[in-house]
């Protein structure tokens, strides 16, 4: 159950929060009415009281617990009475998943009432830390939720130099022979290579840190057409759509459940 340290500071304030980084995400706020989601990282939903989350898998049948992980790229719905919802995300290229620690090898809901706890305390710090000194305080992410760094992935250097460079800007264009190109592969070679490091094809990758990118836009008061663009799509239309299908939501409602979300970068 969440400390009444941590449900007090629920109480003095609505508690919403994002720390956005290039191979983490954590979130605090508004869960939204969604349909089923496909994120490219692997994701944990905490409850921020204790009391049960609801997962379905794939259009399967409904689970609960107070923690649901799920893998990367696997459909997936969440609901929950509680306004607020804690959710972490870690880019899949960043972590090993054969080494992370053994209740996050699974797919719906886990015991781990220590973890679960350990995030809600971590959140509670770090609305601390955000009214006093901003994000330069924070602490180390893993360190914060996991107790110690999370192991990375051995992957090919030249997979690795492609994927830095997406991460670096996920609007540029950056087509496959361009990228295979630049780390001196074949066309077919760097597409097959890719796939086989990273479990995704190329064009699945990109388009995910595309729709990722949306998380850095969701505090600027900008209109869809102009975040449209900005984060690399043609229009509107490929935007909603794309969104749509990866989050389960509407950009339009996702802005909408943002308005009052503190965004630390």
């Amino acid at each position: 159950m969440a400390t009444r340290q941590s449900k007090t500071a629920l109480r003095g304030s609505d508690g919403r929060l994002m720390w956005l980084g290039p191979t983490r995400v954590f979130y605090a706020g508004l869960l939204g009415a969604t349909s089923h989601r496909s994120l490219g990282g692997h994701g944990i939903y905490v409850s921020p009281t204790g009391g049960p989350l609801r997962m379905r898998v794939a259009g399967g049948a409904w689970q609960s617990g107070e923690s649901l992980v799920v893998p990367a790229r696997v459909s997936h719905q969440v609901a929950t009475e509680h306004p607020l919802v804690l959710n972490l995300l870690l880019e899949s290229e960043s972590v090993d998943p054969a080494r992370l620690p053994s209740f996050l090898r699974h797919c719906g809901p886990v015991e781990a009432p220590a973890f679960a706890q350990r995030v809600r305390d971590g959140h509670v710090q770090l609305l601390a830390l955000a009214s006093r000194a901003g994000p330069a305080g924070f602490p180390d992410f893993d360190e914060l939720f996991f107790g110690a760094a999370l192991p990375p992935p051995l992957l090919d250097a030249r997979i690795r130099e492609v994927i830095d460079r997406i991460n670096a800007d996920p609007a540029a264009p950056s087509p496959a022979d361009e990228c295979a190109a630049a780390v001196g592969l074949s066309f077919s070679r760097f597409l097959h290579l890719f796939k086989q490091q990273t479990g995704v094809t190329f064009r699945a990758f990109r388009a995910w840190k595309r729709a990722r990118s949306l998380l850095y836009h969701v505090d600027q008061a900008a209109s869809l057409t102009d975040i449209a663009l900005d984060t690399g799509y043609p229009d509107s239309t490929h935007f909603s759509h794309s969104i749509r299908q990866v989050y389960g939501l509407r950009p339009s409602d996702i802005l909408a459940g943002s308005r009052r979300l503190a965004v630390h970068r």
